[in-house]
């Protein structure tokens, strides 16, 4: 059994004794092709790497010698050459960063002392900084950044699960080095408050909020994030939800506040796909060959060598077969009755899923949906095409001057940002946003003001966003809010439910202005449902 090894100093061992790796551009080669396990990297971005701006003429014969050096160390089958470079052929589990993602990802759904107990185990695994011996080299800088990341997430996580289990006391100390190491870390800081907090320190923990926020005003111009101005207000007035085996995170749920907007006709609900289990799913089909099987590069493999003819047959498929509508479907098909009865519009849904159980919960509500979405092949590709509620389709050509047709005073819009399946034997509105070209087609556009009608765009700028379903894992949400916003912040105050959020997940909500939720999503929905009034009766309008 070989162990690869590069959070600390790159190793290797076989059968518990450790490998010479020869000398240091041979050790950085191996690094990266660590880095980038389950992919070739090119033989120009080695020598990039290895000699800088002015590799020597010997540059190509020598990075070539390192290989043939590592795989006598190392053995034969496991530095592969491929047409774009050299690939490292091992498994996730033979590589210490891949056993560390595995065990932090097996952590997300456990709690209180068993979710710390993994992440201990996973933290253990680092045996000093990352990329040890090639801390100054300029190609492993931003991959030491990395990791380096990846560590403090997790050793955050592994705190608030401490916290969880009521080590608070014995937390404040490892906390307070780690605040003054890392100053700027608001989530560091924010787990360092709570621990003071619950030791009985109030003044201590708005002290050092206090304290961070100066130094974020001094030196970075900004405010703290919502989430620590949160957490301050609730110290301040001793929120019982603070208290051991509540989510510190997000002191209060603002059911009312969302109600309010929702019932105004002024919330956009966002809803996510699991890109993650298509994409495993899609991988399995079509024997994909590598490790990172990611939506867009299944898609487009399976294109490349079978064609867009068999993906879509299995898109379809698969897509097809998990229309079943859930919690969420349910909730929002429950809101037109008690939205008309208020006077208020409909809702307008915002999708990237691409299967019917949406429209099907809808369908079982006795509701009517207008169908907006986009077009990823053919003649009208780019454009958004319309679909009513008897079955006929427009291609929306005119943007600029489609707004009569869609109306959610009349009916709800569902917007559909990636396509979808076509459940007729025709299928001639099936459409996929799923391969890299698509999404390189996709990217190319400025933002959805273009092509989406006029009042749809309208709405999207001058409303709530309710995001269900997305996680930083599923790299659309960062595509999705660059098409709605581009660089601009959310104009409303706006909410994520997201229940087990990382360190950078919450930065990356708390930048953009939204608030993150963290509840499982049938269990927001089911509080969210419970705080909804009694339809008005027909012709009581309640603004």
């Amino acid at each position: 059994m070989i162990d690869f090894r590069v959070l600390g100093p790159v190793e290797v061992w076989r059968d518990g004794e450790r490998v010479d790796l020869g000398g240091r551009k041979q050790r950085a080669t191996l690094a990266l092709l660590l880095l980038d396990r389950g992919r070739a990297v090119s033989q120009d971005r080695l020598v990039d790497a290895l000699w800088g701006e002015s590799p020597p003429r010997t540059a190509l014969t020598s990075l070539q010698n390192f290989v043939s050096q590592l795989r006598k160390l190392i053995g034969p089958g496991v530095v592969v050459t491929r047409p774009s470079g050299y690939e490292i052929d091992v498994e996730p589990e033979q590589l210490d960063l891949g056993r560390f993602a595995a065990l932090v990802e097996k952590a997300r759904p456990l709690t209180g002392a068993e979710r710390a107990a993994t992440l201990r185990e996973a933290l253990s695994m680092w045996r000093g900084p990352p990329l040890a011996e090639f801390t100054f080299e300029p190609f492993a800088q931003p991959e030491i950044a990395r990791l380096e990341e990846l560590r403090l997430a997790a050793l955050e996580e592994r705190l608030e699960a401490e916290l969880e289990s009521g080590r608070e006391a014995e937390l404040v100390v490892e906390l307070d080095r780690l605040v003054s190491a890392n100053p700027l870390r608001e989530r560091l800081r924010a787990l360092l408050m709570l621990a003071l907090y619950r030791s009985g320190r109030q003044a201590e923990a708005l002290q050092a909020y206090l304290d961070g926020r100066r130094l974020l005003v001094d030196e970075v111009g900004i405010e703290p994030g919502a989430p620590l101005q949160e957490l301050q207000t609730a110290i301040l007035r001793q929120d019982p939800a603070l208290q051991v085996g509540r989510r510190p995170a997000n002191p209060g749920h603002r059911f009312d506040e969302v109600v309010a907007a929702m019932l105004a006709g002024r919330v956009i609900p966002v809803l996510g796909a699991d890109a993650a289990g298509l994409a495993s799913r899609l991988a399995e089909r079509f024997a994909y060959p590598a490790a990172d099987a990611t939506l867009p590069l299944v898609a487009q493999y399976v294109a490349t060598m079978k064609g867009s003819g068999p993906l879509y047959d299995e898109l379809h498929a698969l897509v097809e077969a998990e229309s079943e509508p859930n919690a969420v479907h349910r909730f929002l098909a429950r809101l037109p009755p008690l939205l008309r009865s208020r006077g208020a519009p409909h809702q307008v849904i915002v999708t990237t899923d691409y299967d019917l159980a949406l429209e099907r919960a809808f369908l079982e509500a006795g509701e009517e949906l207008d169908i907006v979405s986009y077009v990823a092949t053919g003649p009208n590709r780019g454009r958004f095409s319309h679909v009513r509620p008897d079955g006929t389709r427009i291609v929306i050509e005119l943007p600029n001057q489609y707004a009569s047709e869609l109306a959610p005073e009349r009916r709800t819009i569902v917007l559909r940002l990636h396509g979808q399946v076509d459940p007729t034997p025709e299928r001639e509105g099936e459409s996929f946003v799923v391969m890299e070209d698509d999404y390189i087609d996709y990217l190319a556009q400025t933002g959805v003001a273009n092509v989406v009608p006029v009042g749809l765009t309208a709405k999207l700028r001058r409303s709530h966003f309710l995001f269900l379903g997305y996680s930083m894992s599923d790299w659309n949400l960062r595509l999705l809010m660059h098409r709605l916003r581009g660089d601009q912040p959310l104009s409303y105050r706006s909410w994520a439910v997201e229940p087990y959020p990382t360190p950078l997940e919450r930065e990356f909500w708390s930048r953009r202005e939204v608030d993150v939720v963290e509840l499982e999503l049938e269990e927001y929905v089911t509080l969210l449902a419970s705080h909804l009034p009694a339809p008005q009766p027909a012709g009581a309008h309640v603004r």
